[in-house]
């Protein structure tokens, strides 16, 4: 079970990230959550969106430079240790996880270089994967 996430390739300016933002909005995408890095003079944001197709269209149209991959999405129990635990299930079992950040509360979204093995060590585990459905019709509020 993944989601799909959306990165958008921008220079490191002021209003390239607004820019990707009211494009969304212009396609009443919802962003559900996202993490921004920077690499110098251009930047990567990463993007969870409740109707993908519709981001990835209007980006399209757009002329932006995006990618779009499946991720892990993980709702954690809320409780101390268990981000670290699932970490290091990940570690034991020799997947590195090349970036993470969360969605909203404990709602963590991971990127590893095998995504599916990622996925069926986790099925083992007492964690609750998160799909697309879910992140498209449950509501953070």
């Amino acid at each position: 079970m993944t989601v799909s996430q959306i990165s958008v390739f921008a220079e490191s300016k002021p209003g390239h990230l607004v820019r990707v933002l009211r494009l969304f909005e212009s396609a009443e995408v919802n962003v559900r959550g996202y993490a921004v890095s920077d690499t110098g003079e251009y930047g990567i944001a990463r993007f969870v969106v409740d109707r993908p197709d519709d981001a990835t269209a209007v980006l399209q149209q757009a002329g932006s430079a995006f990618t779009k991959s499946q991720v892990l999405c993980i709702k954690l129990e809320d409780r101390p240790g268990e981000l670290a635990r699932i970490m290091g299930v990940l570690a034991e079992c020799g997947v590195n996880v090349s970036y993470s950040y969360s969605l909203i509360s404990t709602y963590i979204v991971l990127n590893t270089a095998d995504v599916d093995g990622a996925e069926r060590i986790l099925e083992g585990e007492p964690v609750e994967l998160v799909g697309q459905d879910e992140i498209s019709s449950v509501s953070f509020v």
